[in-house]
């Protein structure tokens, strides 16, 4: 079995494992090639009698994974703070480090020092993606290459912001269609790194339905119908970054998360109508107002007999409507259902996730018209918020996360 590249003389595989002995993992060998391309074209069948655990995504290539890759059901947000003291060198370490794992993880390899690496042989299209928060290009000296949307989303009307659920040095999306295999690789990811950072939040969530179709969320409506389809020149162009104002991002983008907690024991008391009028499409097809199947275009000049339009201006659809094209973006959505508090029946919500090249341009003009007046904002309400940038992908073996930002740096140097 091949050493895990080291970063750093600081970083023995000691010290990122927080000083104790690293525990030898038999190998666990998995018959079947990796998967190339991206996207929904990533999705890799091995000879394995069709068993989608064994199914997998694609870790190298111009892009990270997880964002063009159609959505598995499960999936972990994990924050992490740099521990006090971490330099940039400590930082290229984890990434190493990180770049190592996900990279055996995704393909159904434990990582090296897995002590379960039985858990590891069913990757369930595992995908990891990394994230890098505001503060890290300051821990970094590298202030200068940070994008200028990269800082905390400006305060709106509606947020009752809880700091449990908001900020970040670094961010892993991990995702999988198994709730087993996304424990594995959070642990797995989180423990060999914790002598570098601390874990400040983890948010879990999941998704219904089958592949290719609309999810829906714990208010029943679909979520999602209106997106921005992998492959196409409108995706290229809205959601990967080109590089043409900071060259290392060339391939990568922005990621903004936000929690919205949903008041579901008062939206339990609106019959259908009032659902549909609150979000501007019907509960049952999830079709709007002024149409008869759920990816009919919108139309929000269309009006009744009365004169009334069909789909009001404060609906949610109408509010979040793009203004004009550069204000779409990728929106990837996760429900989460945590214990509730004492004389609560629940304690659920939205993980709103959106990948776009310029949170400034895109973002926050939508993010605007929704909180100004959204007739959905009386039933759900923003609790957590962070941004982060999410480099290029790794091309190949021998790379790792985020190389492009600190060799570039080092060029200019």
């Amino acid at each position: 079995m091949a050493d895990r590249p080291q970063p750093h003389p600081r970083l023995s595989r000691r010290r990122l494992l927080g000083g104790g002995a690293a525990a030898g993992a038999a190998a666990v060998t998995i018959a079947g090639s990796a998967g190339v391309g991206w996207g929904a074209a990533t999705l890799t069948h091995r000879d394995h009698d069709r068993d989608p655990g064994l199914d997998t995504v694609a870790f190298h290539g111009p892009h990270q994974a997880g964002i063009a890759t159609d959505p598995p059901l499960h999936a972990a947000f994990v924050a992490f703070d740099l521990v006090a003291g971490a330099q940039r060198e400590d930082i290229v370490g984890l990434l190493k480090i990180w770049t190592d794992d996900a990279s055996r993880l995704t393909q159904g390899r434990p990582a090296l020092a897995d002590t379960e690496p039985e858990l590891a042989a069913r990757p369930a299209r595992l995908t990891v993606t990394a994230g890098f928060g505001p503060r890290l290009f300051t821990v970094a000296g590298l202030e200068d290459q940070r994008p200028h949307w990269l800082k905390p989303l400006p305060p709106f009307t509606i947020d009752k912001l809880d700091a449990a659920w908001c900020g970040g040095d670094l961010l892993l999306q991990i995702c999988a269609d198994e709730a087993t295999t996304v424990s594995h690789a959070v642990r797995v990811l989180s423990k060999h790194v914790k002598s570098l950072v601390t874990v400040k939040w983890v948010q879990r969530g999941f998704r219904n339905g089958a592949r290719g179709r609309t999810m829906r969320n714990l208010m029943g409506s679909v979520d999602g119908t209106v997106n921005i389809a992998p492959g196409t020149t409108d995706f290229d162009r809205l959601v990967w970054d080109d590089g043409s104002v900071r060259p290392w991002l060339a391939g990568g983008t922005s990621m903004v998360l936000r929690r919205i907690a949903m008041n579901l024991e008062t939206w339990d008391e609106l019959d259908a109508d009032g659902r549909a009028i609150t979000v501007g499409r019907t509960v049952e097809h999830g079709a709007p107002l002024s149409g008869t199947r759920e990816f009919d275009e919108p139309d929000f000049a269309a009006v009744d007999q009365y004169g009334i339009p069909k789909i009001p201006p404060s609906s949610h659809i109408a509010r979040a409507h793009h203004a004009h094209d550069g204000e779409r973006f990728l929106r990837r959505g996760y429900n989460y259902d945590d214990a509730p508090a004492p004389g609560h029946v629940s304690n659920s919500g939205l993980l709103f996730a959106s990948f776009q090249r310029d949170i400034d341009a895109q973002y926050l003009p939508v993010q605007q018209r929704l909180a100004d007046f959204d007739a959905l904002n009386q039933w759900t309400t923003p609790v957590g918020s962070a941004v982060f940038a999410v480099p290029p992908g790794v091309p190949g073996p021998g790379g790792y996360l985020g190389q492009q930002l600190f060799d570039r740096a080092d060029a200019q140097r």
